[in-house]
This record gives structure tokens, sequence and C-alpha cells, in this order.
């Protein structure tokens, strides 16, 4: 019956991701264990393609091979892999399998095979269970016949993707391809899918992109993407954080200078347009520019040309230009503060980057993914989310998108190292340690009425100090539309020192 299965779903006519999504699922049901998943091999690490039966933020792990020995185990052989259940290896899902409420178990029975595609390794299929005994001899060798079919739908899978690639790409021969798989961007959203496949479209163009969004929803990593999926992807990435640069700088720093030219030039210079010739410039935060800076760059956007301060000739540069901005620029050009005409010259291609709170249940993936980095550098052999904290970081609207997201974990799970979890064992991050808005829960009893939400506990004077620093930053950021230079301006700190304070406190 597992054979009929798999079979018509390796000839049907299914998207790639549902096809490996039924794969898994029927492999659960088949060998009745409770998680199956597949998992793709990217340098020295394993990263999950699809899952049944763990909890969502798996999808965001990375699990490195030199800290998974099982999975290494299991992809340097041919042959399933059962380990026996009182094996010591640490196991990569303790605490991830999907669980009634209550404390998690550990896994006690793993069983896996490595997978070739091409006669390359691929990566590998794990199927885990909390039950010891779950598996046996007759398991292993039936995961053994099952292994060409699982192979052939991964291999279906990579042909589908590779030729709706080869449909985005331009008639060009001569034209270089990007590697077509990237894990930075993480996500599953129909919002992120929709916004990655426009990016492939307009990367192979040569047009100027304005990317705005948010602060914190990851501008620079959609920019490499553009400049990673285009021609140019063999030159420079060149980036440049406009909010750092002082105006009295600012010209020296993007176009050069020659020896001499200003008190302190003791040798020649090339600015960054130089530096990215060839290849594509980023324009980080473009919108803190002054006018007098903003003028420059124009006449170098428009002439493809730049001229190093103190020299007379100017010098030819071939470069792309990718801006981004949490500004709103249409609004600072009526306002003056912006020019119209380098608005214009920018926004060719205008992309808004949608900001964590409309991704869906793309805050648990990306959460997933801090919580892998986080269990290696603090040295946890497992660290998850209680449920109430997925809730948690579902329901609250993050003004500071992935980056404060970031922060949250990273916080919450050295507080749970700080409140007595043991490094050793499955640590369980609480939502009173995310430091956000806990949602109500309905009444165990049945009845339908929402209880009383839980007392939180009473916060330490430092974490209520930075929860009014928080309030006050978003506060003078909304009121100056993003701006940080007249945020900084109204809450009367210098710029540099609230960079540093937004970031200590997750903001930016």
């Amino acid at each position: 019956m597992l054979d009929e299965t798999l079979l018509a779903d390796l000839v049907a006519d299914l998207p790639s991701a549902v096809r490996l999504q039924r794969l898994v699922r029927t492999l659960r049901e088949g060998f009745r264990c409770g998680a199956v998943c597949l998992l793709r091999l990217e340098e020295d690490a394993l990263v999950p393609v699809a899952v049944e039966g763990l909890v969502r933020e798996a999808l965001g792990r990375r699990f490195e091979l030199a800290q998974h020995p099982r999975l290494s185990t299991i992809l340097a052989s041919r042959r399933t892999t059962l380990f026996p259940p009182d094996v010591r290896l640490p196991d990569p899902y303790d605490g991830l399998v999907e669980q009634q409420p209550g404390q998690p178990l550990h896994v006690h029975d793993c069983m896996g095979i490595s997978l070739h595609v091409e006669g390359e390794p691929w990566g590998v299929l794990t199927l885990d269970a909390l039950e010891a005994g779950t598996f046996d001899g007759d398991d292993r060798a039936a995961l053994e016949r099952y292994a060409l079919l699982i192979e052939a739908a991964v291999r279906v899978s990579r042909l589908e993707h590779d030729l709706r690639a080869l449909r985005m790409t331009r008639e060009d021969a001569g034209l270089a391809q990007a590697p077509l798989e990237t894990r930075e961007i993480l996500g599953h959203s129909a919002v992120l899918r929709q916004l990655l496949r426009e990016l492939d479209v307009v990367a192979q163009s040569d047009l100027p992109v304005l990317l705005s969004g948010e602060t914190g929803v990851g501008k620079e990593l959609f920019a490499r993407r553009l400049h990673r999926r285009s021609a140019r992807h063999a030159a420079p990435l060149v980036q440049v954080n406009c909010a750092a640069l002082p105006e009295s700088l600012a010209e020296s720093e993007l176009f050069g200078h020659v020896k001499g030219a200003f008190s302190g030039a003791s040798a020649a210079r090339a600015g960054r347009f130089e530096a990215a010739d060839g290849g594509t410039l980023l324009l980080d935060e473009v919108g803190e520019l002054s006018l007098p800076v903003q003028a420059k760059l124009l006449r170098a956007l428009q002439e493809g040309e730049v001229q190093r301060l103190g020299e007379d000739m100017p010098r030819r540069v071939d470069v792309r230009i990718i801006a981004a901005t949490n500004r709103r620029l249409a609004e600072a050009v009526r306002e003056g503060s912006f020019r119209p005409d380098l608005y214009h010259r920018l926004s060719v291609y205008p992309v808004a980057i949608p900001p964590l709170r409309e991704r869906g249940s793309d805050v648990l993936v990306l959460a997933g993914h801090f919580l892998e980095i986080n269990r290696v550098r603090l040295g946890v052999r497992s660290l998850r989310l209680a449920p109430e904290a997925e809730a948690a970081l579902l329901a609250y609207a993050w003004p500071g998108n992935v980056r404060e997201l970031e922060h949250v974990i990273s916080r919450a799970a050295i507080k749970a190292l700080t409140r007595g979890a043991r490094r050793d064992d499955i640590v369980t991050l609480l939502p009173e340690w995310l430091d956000l808005p806990v949602p109500e829960r309905a009444d165990d009893s049945g009845s339908g009425t929402p209880s009383e939400p839980a007392a939180a506990a009473p916060l330490p004077l430092r974490d209520r100090v930075e929860q009014a620093q928080r309030a006050a930053i978003r506060e003078a950021l909304t009121a100056c539309e993003g701006s940080w230079a007249a945020a900084a301006r109204r809450l009367e700190v210098d710029p540099s020192n609230l960079h540093k304070i937004a970031r200590r406190l997750g903001i930016k």
C-alpha cells in the first residue's frame, strides 16, 4: 500500500513543496512513527525542506554536521542506519517532536538513510519515534527499498524547480546563473514566496531597485539575493550605510579623493562607486543623505561617472544601484527633504518588503533558526518553545521585525539558563521570558469562556527600564516617520548612541 501511494504521488502533477510534504506524511503513516524529516545537504549542514510531526520552528533549523553525530552517521552510509534506544549520541530532534500539552519527551527510536541524486549526496531522510522498539529489522529493510522512490521524488522536484527557474531567465546564452538556492531568507508564507519570485525576475535586469520596509525586515538580505541572482553576481556587491556618513566625508566615501584633497587625505583613495565597478552598489538608508550629497549622487547616476575629490578628470563606472530605506521617500519628496529627481532615478522598480507581522507562521520558522543558533552558542542540548511561547510570538506585532525576533530569542535563551535550566537537558522557553504580551487562553474546563490571564512574573528594574526605553524609541520613530536622525533629535540624544541603544534593545 505504501509503495502504491509513493508511486501515485511521484507521477502526479503536484507543486514541488506539496510533493515533498505528501512524501513525509505518507512515510510517517506507513511506518507509524512520531516524526519524519527530509533534509537537504548544504555545505557542512543539513537543512529541513519538509517535516511531518515536528514543531513548526524545526523548518528554520540548520543542523551543522559537526554538532550532530547521528546525522553525520546517517549521511556517511548508503544503508539504513538504525540507532539502538540506549545510544548515547545526542538526538537533534529531542524536544522538537509534536507532543500533547506537558513536558517534551526524549526521542527513543531513530532511523535514517542517506539520499543520492545523480550519484551525488543530496541529503538524508530521518524517522523518529518516542517509544523504544518502534523500528525493527523489517522497517530497516523497508526503508532501503523505498529509498529509490524517495530519491526519485526529490529528483523530480529538483527538475521542476530548475525548469521554473529557466523560464524566468532571459534568452541569453551568455548569462551566467547565480546559485538557485539560498537559506538566508527563511519562510514559507505566500507573501514571501511572491516577493522572492518578483525579485528573481527583476534581478536579471539592470534596473535600479528601491527596497523599502520597516527597520529590521532584512532589506540587506533581499539586496544580496538581487545581486546574487543577477548577471553581475561574479563582481562585488559594495554596501554603503548612508546613515553613518557624516556630510563632510560623504563625497569622499562615495566618489573617492586624491592625495592632499583635504586635511588628513595622506593618500589617494577610490570611492565606493569605483569599488563596485562592474557589480552592484547598495545604498542602505539612502533617505538619510543630505540634499547637497543627494545632488552629487544624482549626477553620478545620470552620467555614469564619478570624480574624485581634488581630481579634474571624471572616471567611468558601470554600477547597478540598489537603494534601501525605512522612510517613506515619496513623503520626504513632498516635504522637500529628498530630491524628486533622485527619487525617480532610484525607484525605477520599487519593492516593498513586508513586515514580519504580515508573514504569518514565518515567525516560527525564523524563531527555529535563532533557537538553533543559540543552542550551539550556549552549548545547550536542545532548545525549544513552549506552546504558549509560540502563541505569544504569533500574536505580537513585531515593530522591530526579524532583528527584534532574533534578540528576543537570544535574551529568552539566556534567561532560561539564569533561571536554573540545565544545559544537558531539553530547555523549553516560557512566554514570560520573551518579554512579550501573552495571549489569553481558553478555560481548560471546556466551557468556552475565557479564563483570567495568568499573572505575569514581576519584572526586575532593568527589564522595566528597557521596556520604557523601547516604548520611547518606537514612539519617536513613529512620530518622525522612521527617520532615526529626527528621532534622535526628538529624544535629545546623540544619533550614534541612539543606534547603539536600539541594537541593545532588539529594535534595530
